[in-house]
């Protein structure tokens, strides 16, 4: 199980277990989650609001511990021409510069161990 400070939490598990998580989905939600979030209000503050909002994040294993390029596709509604042309410059600019765990795993941040 992961908690925050903020005292939440999000349980994990091996991919047989229900109810949980695998660390693999967690990091395609924070993928998933670190674009949508960005993405939304940053089309609102342009004065465009979307019906719908939604994305699929996908990768394959290309080997068994190393994860193949990561697929973020959007599921969106939009009202008008112009908002979907605000929507789709914002998600590019968000996906390029502003997404932290996208930006990251593109650019490949050094994990580091430390034992005790």
């Amino acid at each position: 199980m992961a908690t925050n400070a903020r005292g939440a939490e999000v349980r994990m598990g091996g991919g047989d277990d229900d109810g949980v998580f695998t660390p693999v989905e967690l990091l395609l939600a924070a993928v998933g989650g670190c674009n949508i979030v960005t993405v939304e209000p940053l089309t609102a503050q342009r004065g465009q609001r979307l019906i719908r909002l939604a994305m699929t994040v996908e990768a394959e294993k290309v080997e068994p511990n190393k994860l193949g390029p990561v697929t973020v596709t959007y599921d969106v509604e939009v009202p008008s021409e112009k908002a979907d042309e605000v929507y789709r410059a914002v998600a590019t600019r968000v996906h390029e510069k502003y997404c932290t765990v996208s930006r990251s795993l593109q650019e490949g941040t050094d994990v580091r161990l430390e034992l005790p």
